[in-house]
């Protein structure tokens, strides 16, 4: 029984199966054909129901028009001679013609006769009988009832029985062909209706297909349509010209007065429509073929036809729109063609036809009614050539829009590739939140559930927070984008995942995109994070600390004041340089880690250099800063590092000043360096407080504003010199030189100390301007006072190191010596020990390049730094000073009487001379010269002194106010003056600089 079932039901499903075809076939295919078969033979083979001659082509004799007004006797005489034909062009005279002919006898026919004068040009026409001269009447209306009347294009003039000849006067407008048929009434009237059929067929056809086009330009919002819609129905007006039936319009008579300029007007729209449809339809062809701009041009023009058509005549406007067309419709048609040919273009090809089938049919007419061939039927030429030009624009519009219609199927279902394949989740939203569509991309993004029943609305997946949210977005904020989180117990990930979402309104629905950001989120975090923090260590960076502190500052009162310490670790890079980077970076690791744990509040670290830190202590008076600082400091020290097996020790000093409203970052940062420095020199157990009233913090504030004066001006204010003299051990009384010593005076008058001076200049850069002052200045002192120099040997110049690393200020330095030789000879340019080791090579080059202008060249400072004597052999210096140090109360410390002598030894087995500075005593001094030192300089021989006083003795010891020290002197003077050699820097056995002169 089943089995029956089942196969009756498939004998079923196979007879509607089999019926649905059939009926689609006799649909899509039978009727169709049967229709086009049964339209073929009614027009081709079967009788024709409105078929209809005239009876006879009747002869004219006409007079060429003159401006001659004629009485209607005057015409017939001379009509009686005038030659016949069948038929007389105007040649767009618009002068009255006067023209007769002569009716046949219709012999025993009882049928009505009319003459019928078929030019559509005529406007006037005025007839009279040829035997009386009796009125037979003229145009005066549409009516067969009137006299003469408008009949198919022309007009129609019934004949009496009696009528045998009629004398006629008409007016024409345009290239008229002035004709007259006789007609059969009953003949007459069918090709009447068979007209007014065709007329009715063309306008009713036409203006429905335009008011089609218009519907669906105004429903698509698009211009060409409505182009297309004006076009048709001048189209229509243009072959109702070219037909004879533009007289009336909607079954209704066009007033007489408008036909000839409504005519005119009819041609310049049908020529813009025509240029601006093909513009619009062939828009990138035309831009891709640089085409763009003459057929621009073109449509000006024929805007400009409007204005002829308003002022020019009608017998002018149409040779001038043939001059036109004549012109450029040979360079139109090219552009069609080529059109054609590059791109295949089917539309181009069919605008082509059509445009073709209504300019070929429109020259016939000109050219026939210019030559005077009557040609085919008008009417039937005219149903024909419009049916044949619409219908072939509209296949073209037609064509352009399947086009359209399938580069929108392309385009769509490319998007829905897209849609599918996009990484990027899609989807659609009710506005209650619920799924109407999701891509795959959001599906795999939201899990296997998505998209069900039970799990289908934005609120599940990512709460009603976030819902709010987006309907904001989408309602307030399409251009804008936010950032969500997904809820971890619904979608079923590990973690909540991150998701930039961008959303619109449409309609109704919220249509957006879900894009997962999670790691692009963690990284741009970590970025941020970075941006402000160190990387290794995770505290604050020196952007991170600046930021900080700005606030910090900016919130400072009385409630709230703000200290900073500077920390630095010493013995740090002995553990990179023995042990590696890593076991470093643990160090400072763990060292932050420590640091970390005695803050709190709003109290920051941040890492400001390798092993450099600063401690932002929000809301922390000095006393308690003072006690973390050093809480911090017995945390490093007192506790050793691990890292693996191995234990370091590292210890940290700190400087903690206190910030004033207001600080500059850079200044307080510099101001705390400045306190660790001194820290780090062992003598306050690692910690430095400069509070804001303290001495140090006041120095450092000085020299904060003079750096910022010296950057601020070019040239340098309150410099001056003073010199201290340099006594000779072996001939005290016999020798006059000093060191040249910088000092400076403030706005005030008051002496700026000249560690502060050298510190400042050091650090706005402007330390070369100032030794090229000092240079410059001292040479010309020199050179104005050489007379009262005689026993001058040598003048020190101390120059910094910043200047001696720089080599444009060298190259100042070799122009100052070559300009001034003759006083070179008395320099002496001081080089400190450690500049001079700092770049061995670079230094010997200046001794050598010093010496051969005449100059001599002293070691500053020698035995303070990293004393080195190996590279005493490969610098020729002329002087060694030993550093004060060494020298002031030496005379307590033997071992700085026997550094001093091994110094001096060294010296002069060298050939050095040596110079002992900071001399404060007699003791000292007479120490010095047992040593064998050469020349001492300090307080006990002669403070600083202005130049005009070194001016006024002959020696250096001139200056010696201590009785015991002048005795000294006077002993010396006695013991070396008769036997002593000449000093040895004067010495004829050694041989002196070279002098350039």
């Amino acid at each position: 029984m089943t089995a029956l079932s089942q196969g009756l039901l498939s004998v079923a499903n196979a007879i509607s199966r089999g019926l649905d075809r059939l009926s689609n076939a006799i649909a899509f295919y039978v009727v169709p054909l049967a229709i086009a078969f049964l339209s073929f033979a009614a027009l081709f083979i079967w009788q024709d129901l409105y078929r209809s001659e005239s009876e006879l082509q009747l002869e004219l004799r006409v007079l060429e028009p003159t401006r001659a007004q004629w009485t209607v006797e005057e015409a017939k005489d001379r009509l009686a001679t005038a030659p016949t034909s069948s038929f007389y062009r105007t040649n767009l005279s618009e002068l009255p013609v006067w023209f007769g002919f002569e009716i046949p006898d219709r012999g025993s026919s009882p049928q009505p006769r009319l003459v019928e004068f078929p030019s559509k040009h005529a406007v006037d026409i005025q007839c009279w009988e040829g035997q009386g001269l009796r009125p037979i009447g003229g145009t005066t209306g549409h009516s067969p009832e009137q006299t003469i009347y408008r009949a198919m294009a022309g007009h129609a003039m019934p004949v009496a029985v009696s009528l045998q000849e009629v004398i006629c006067r008409s007016s024409f407008v345009g290239p008229a062909r002035l004709s007259a048929e006789l007609w059969d009434r009953d003949k007459f009237d069918i090709a009447i209706r068979d007209y007014h059929r065709k007329s009715g067929l063309i306008d009713g056809g036409i203006l429905v297909l335009a008011v089609f086009v218009l519907i669906t330009a105004i429903l698509n919002r698009q211009r060409l349509y409505l182009v297309f819609a004006a076009w048709l129905i001048v189209t229509v007006r243009l072959s109702a010209t070219a037909g004879g039936w533009d007289h009336q319009w909607l079954n209704h008579a066009v007033p007489p007065d408008w036909l000839s300029q409504g005519r005119s007007f009819t041609r310049a729209a049908w020529a813009l429509l025509t240029v601006t449809l093909f513009k619009e339809l062939f828009m990138e062809d035309l831009r891709r073929l640089r085409y763009a701009l003459p057929i621009t041009i073109l449509q000006w023009l024929c805007v400009m036809l409007f204005v002829a058509a308003v002022f020019l005549p009608r017998n002018i406007f149409l040779p001038t729109m043939w001059a036109l067309g004549a012109v450029w419709a040979p360079f139109f048609v090219y552009v069609l063609a080529r059109i054609v040919i590059v791109n295949r273009n089917r539309v181009a090809l069919l605008y082509a036809a059509s445009l073709g089938v209504t300019m070929v049919s429109t020259l016939f007419d000109i050219f026939a009614a210019s030559m005077g061939l009557k040609g085919l039927d008008e009417s039937l030429n005219t149903v024909i050539v419009t049916l044949a030009s619409a219908l072939l624009i509209s296949l073209a519009i037609a064509e352009q829009m399947r086009q359209e219609h399938r580069a929108r199927l392309a385009a769509q279902a490319q998007l829905q590739h897209t849609y599918d394949a996009i990484p990027i989740g899609m989807f659609t939203l009710d506005l209650q939140g619920r799924f109407t569509s999701i891509n795959p991309a959001l599906r795999k993004m939201l899990g296997a559930r998505a998209f069900k029943t039970t799990h289908n609305t934005w609120q599940q997946y990512f709460g009603a927070n976030i819902w709010n949210a987006l309907l904001d977005l989408a309602q307030n904020q399409p251009d804008s984008d936010i950032e969500i989180r997904s809820q971890m117990d619904v979608t079923g990930f590990e973690a909540p995942r991150r998701y930039l979402v961008k959303a619109a309104l449409a309609g109704d629905k919220i249509e957006g995109s879900l894009q997962d950001v999670t790691d692009k989120s963690i990284a741009a975090e970590e970025l941020n994070f970075l941006a402000d923090n160190d990387a290794l260590t995770k505290v604050l960076n020196r952007r991170g600390v600046e930021k900080a502190f700005n606030e910090a500052v900016a919130a400072i009162d009385d409630a709230h004041p703000l200290a900073l310490a500077y920390l630095d670790l010493d013995r740090f890079k002995l553990i990179n340089d023995l042990y590696g980077h890593n076991a470093g970076d643990e160090v400072l690791r763990q060292v932050c880690h420590r640091v970390n744990s005695l803050l709190a509040g709003q109290m920051r670290l941040g890492r400001v250099g390798g092993d450099e830190f600063v401690i932002l202590l929000s809301d922390t008076r000095m006393p308690l800063a003072t006690v973390i600082s050093r809480g911090i400091i017995d945390s490093i020290d007192e506790k050793p590092f691990r890292v693996g097996e191995k234990a370091f020790y590292v210890r940290g000093s700190i400087g903690l000043i206190e910030v004033s409203p207001g600080a500059p970052f850079k200044e307080v940062l510099s101001t705390s360096d400045r306190a660790c420095r001194e820290a780090k020199t062992g003598q306050y157990r690692g910690l430095v407080v400069y509070e804001q009233d303290s001495p140090a913090f006041r120095e450092h504030q000085a020299e904060i504003r003079l750096i910022g004066e010296l950057s601020a001006s070019e040239t340098i204010a309150g410099l001056f010199l003073e010199m201290q003299p340099i006594m000779s051990l072996t001939r005290p009384n016999d020798a006059l030189n000093f060191e040249v010593l910088l000092r400076m005076r403030d706005t005030a008058g008051n002496l700026v100390p000249v560690s502060r001076v050298i510190a400042a200049a050091e650090d706005s850069g402007r330390m070369s301007k100032i030794d090229h002052w000092v240079l410059s200045t001292t040479v010309a002192w020199l050179d104005q006072h050489r007379a009262k120099l005689l026993r001058t040997q040598f003048v020190c110049i101390n120059l910094s190191g910043a200047s001696l690393n720089d080599e444009e200020f060298m190259q100042e330095v070799f122009d100052i010596l070559r300009r001034n030789s003759h006083v070179s000879s008395f320099l002496c340019i001081e080089i400190t020990e450690s500049i001079a080791l700092h770049d061995l090579k670079n230094t010997r080059r200046f001794i050598d390049k010093v010496r051969s202008y005449g100059a001599r060249v002293a070691l500053d400072d020698f035995g303070a730094g990293y004393t080195s004597f190996s590279y005493l052999k490969e610098l020729p210096a002329d002087l060694l000073k030993i550093d004060g140090s060494f020298v002031v109360n030496m005379n307590q410390h033997p071992a700085n009487v026997s550094i001093v002598e091994a110094i001096v030894n060294l010296a002069r087995n060298l050939g050095m001379k040596t110079i002992a500075e900071w001399a404060e005593d007699a003791a000292t001094v007479q120490a010095l010269a047992e040593i064998g030192v050469d020349y001492v300089q300090g307080y006990a021989v002669a403070r600083p002194m202005a130049p005009e006083k070194i001016l006024e003795v002959s020696s250096a010891a001139s200056f010696i106010k201590n009785v015991e020290l002048l005795h000294f002197v006077e002993a010396q003077d006695r013991q070396n003056n008769p036997l002593a050699q000449l000093d040895l820097l004067i010495d004829n056995d050694k041989q002196s600089p070279p002098k350039i002169h």
